[in-house]
């Protein structure tokens, strides 16, 4: 079964169990059920990300030799990334909003995914300004590894070395998912949708890629 048939189901029963089946989140109430779509957007952009970083990697040891279109690739994800981590802060802005009565509280989590995006928004920035550059590739996929490096400091290490007003991680340091039955089940089927969807987007933008390149072959 393709992954848009497997989207197109999994992705209205997600809603369906956020919203009718799972029961309310402690002290929110139903406000609360946001977290069926921070986390899983949380999860996909951190993904995307790091997906991005391991394509530039191959693309400096192979150049394309092995596997065609890594750099479009890298991009591609870095795009997605993008566009999740977006997802993830007004996500994340109105559980703020809900929990603790403002929309941002400069939270040592939500200082981090701002340098975060600052981040990437660096890259698009210095991929734009290199234009046709024959070494954008190269310079841009350098960049990628670097900043997949920092994903892992920024979106798990520093949030849990400062104090946080920030919730207590879904999986905790005793590794125990402190969630309620049902609502692990909608939060797993929500994360696995949103990745789903995640992995549909990158086959369509990797597919314009292709065409696009073949497009401007001929025309050369």
């Amino acid at each position: 079964m393709r992954i848009n048939w497997i989207l197109h189901i999994l992705m209205p029963v997600s809603i369906v169990l956020a919203f009718a089946w799972a029961p309310p989140v402690q002290a929110l109430g139903d406000a609360g059920r946001i977290i069926f779509f921070h986390v899983p957007v949380a999860i996909v952009s951190v993904a995307a990300f790091l997906l991005s970083g391991l394509l530039s990697i191959l693309y400096l040891f192979y150049h394309g030799e092995r596997f065609p279109m890594l750099a479009e690739k890298s991009h591609n994800s870095a795009c997605l990334g993008m566009l999740f981590v977006i997802l993830t802060v007004i996500t994340g802005s109105i559980w703020a909003r809900i929990s603790w009565g403002s929309f941002w509280n400069w939270d040592p989590r939500e200082t981090s995914i701002v340098i975060l995006l600052l981040v990437y928004i660096a890259y698009f920035s210095l991929h734009s300004a290199l234009g046709r550059s024959g070494s954008r590739d190269r310079i841009t996929a350098v960049y990628l590894i670097f900043a997949m490096a920092m994903v892992p400091f920024f979106a798990f290490i520093v949030p849990r070395v400062y104090p946080s007003l920030h919730p207590d991680p879904i999986i905790n340091p005793d590794r125990q998912v402190h969630l309620e039955e049902r609502m692990k089940l909608t939060l797993l089927a929500s994360a696995v949708s949103f990745m789903l969807l995640y992995f549909y987007m990158f086959s369509i933008m990797n597919r314009m890629s292709i065409l696009k390149k073949k497009i401007g072959d001929r025309h050369e």
